[in-house]
This record gives structure tokens, sequence and C-alpha cells, in this order.
């Protein structure tokens, strides 16, 4: 294990720890690695949300009532 990582504990449902347990033997890994990877993924995917957020920012807003207006006008609804 490298320095700079830190211990923790993890609680999981016996099933989804049955599941990560059978994953880790199959693929020969430990499941510490498996839930790092999933964990790094998720936040990889907030990253990308974030940054989309970030770009369309000053985009104008259109409410619901406004997007349903415009569909009918163009006879799309």
């Amino acid at each position: 294990m490298a320095a700079t990582t830190r211990r923790t504990t993890i609680r999981f449902d016996q099933g989804l720890h049955e599941a990560l347990r059978l994953k880790a033997a199959q693929t020969h890994r430990s499941i510490s690695a498996i839930v790092t990877d999933a964990a790094r993924v998720a936040l990889l995917e907030d990253e990308e949300d974030l940054a989309a957020f970030d770009e369309r920012g000053a985009e104008p807003v259109l409410t619901y009532e406004d997007l349903v207006n415009e569909l009918k006008v163009h006879s799309k609804l």
C-alpha cells in the first residue's frame, strides 16, 4: 500500500459484501481496490457534471410553461 493511503471502515449489507468478495476473488483484486476504483469513477462523473453546469451557466433559463408553449408553436406537442 502507498504511504498516502488512509484506512477507513465501510459497512456493507451482507449481499453487497458477498458480491464484492466474489468479484475480488474472480478479478484477483482486493475489495479495497474495487471500492476505490468505483469511488474514483463516481467522483469523475461528478466533476464532469459540474464542468457541464459551469459551461452552460450563461444559457438563458426556460421555464416548463415556456418550453411547452414553444413545442406547441412548432407543432411538436
